[in-house]
């Protein structure tokens, strides 16, 4: 019998496919969340038991019973540290789905108290990051003498309700890159290359994804950078949109955005999701100046999510895990990516200098 286990955050969008997912499974989830009103039907139809409990210190209460928790309430930035404090207090493995720097780098921070309280911490347990961590780590065993590492992805998914909103609260902070060892903030729009995802170069920009801090963790290598597919012209609009990002970050406006977004984004629906698979990129560099190439295609950004979310669920309740803070690939490989539904297999190319 599988050890029981949570999902907080159960009736948002991610959260409430990953539910769907696992009682599909065959699994048997708490579905638990603040709202009970959004909780109970959830809960009535999958029949599955449910907890109400607010994000704060007294959270640990109702997880005294419960092995895994998988947090999947965002913006992970005003929410996760209580989780995470309440999974240490009860001694509940903990589980994420962010892909905020933020995040990350409090999560790592818990190390020594994780392993002290006999648990694993592993953010970024869904689309972000499973499938660029495992290619930082591929690139990584590829070329072991490598000193900087790019990352990124392209895909026509639609967006969801809670990543709209991860996306407002970060309006006022930029872009940010790893510079030996460093994460250091750089303006919005100056990050600027042409890449091949996949399928076809591109421009891109350079967007503060979670690889920035999690990479790092995954391979040693000092120096990331992180991106996604722009045109010019709107990498020249992000540009001009920075001076203006610290207004974007005002309580009121932010406020409002957030109250436009519940009112008018539901998510992208299955027909769009089936139709838009992601393609990861990654290429690392040595001092030589040879520098290596990866690319996979995966399922959708949100189906990947659902997939990456039960996979490591599945494999920390059933197997015997290191304690402390870890990243998906360090913990199961670079190969996780290519195991997921929908996922295909590393491809690789080496170039070296003439």
């Amino acid at each position: 019998m599988q050890k029981k286990w949570l999902i907080y955050g159960a009736y948002g969008y991610t959260g409430e496919l990953i539910a769907r997912e696992a009682k599909r499974r065959g699994m048997s989830p708490v579905l638990a969340g603040r709202n009970p009103e959004k909780l109970k039907p959830l809960g009535d139809e999958l029949q599955l038991e449910t907890r109400v409990f607010p994000v704060n210190a007294s959270a640990a209460e109702s997880l005294s019973d419960v092995a895994l928790v998988l947090h999947c309430a965002g913006p992970f930035q005003k929410t996760s540290a209580a989780i995470i404090e309440a999974c240490l207090e009860a001694g509940a493995d903990y589980l994420d789905i962010t892909g905020e720097i933020s995040v990350f780098e409090n999560s790592f921070a818990q190390d020594r108290k994780a392993k002290e309280a006999g648990i694993t911490i592993c953010s970024g347990a869904g689309f972000d990051v499973i499938p660029t961590d495992c290619t930082g780590l591929k690139l990584k065993e590829l070329m072991p003498d490598a000193i900087s590492l790019s990352l990124g992805f392209d895909s026509d998914s639609g967006i969801s309700p809670g990543t709209y909103k991860t996306m407002i609260q970060g309006m006022g902070s930029g872009s940010a890159e790893r510079r030996n060892g460093k994460i250091v903030p750089v303006k919005l729009g100056k990050q600027r290359r042409m890449i091949d995802f996949g399928r076809g170069t591109r421009s891109a920009i350079g967007i503060p994804w979670g690889d920035v801090s999690t990479a790092f963790y995954t391979t040693g290598i000092p120096n990331i950078s992180t991106w996604i597919p722009m045109k010019k012209s709107r990498i020249i609009g992000a540009r001009f949109l920075s001076p203006a990002s610290s207004v974007l970050a005002f309580p009121f406006i932010q406020k409002t955005l957030k109250k436009w977004v519940e009112r008018r984004v539901s998510g992208p629906d299955e027909t769009l999701r089936a139709g838009a698979p992601a393609y990861i990129w990654g290429e690392a560099r040595n001092a030589d100046g040879v520098v290596t190439t990866v690319r996979i295609r995966t399922a959708n950004v949100y189906d990947l999510t659902v997939y990456g979310a039960l996979e490591v669920v599945s494999r920390l309740l059933d197997g015997d895990y290191p304690f402390g803070s870890h990243t998906p690939a360090a913990l199961f490989g670079s190969g996780l990516i290519e195991e997921l539904p929908g996922s295909g297999k590393f491809e690789a190319e080496t170039i070296y200098p003439k």
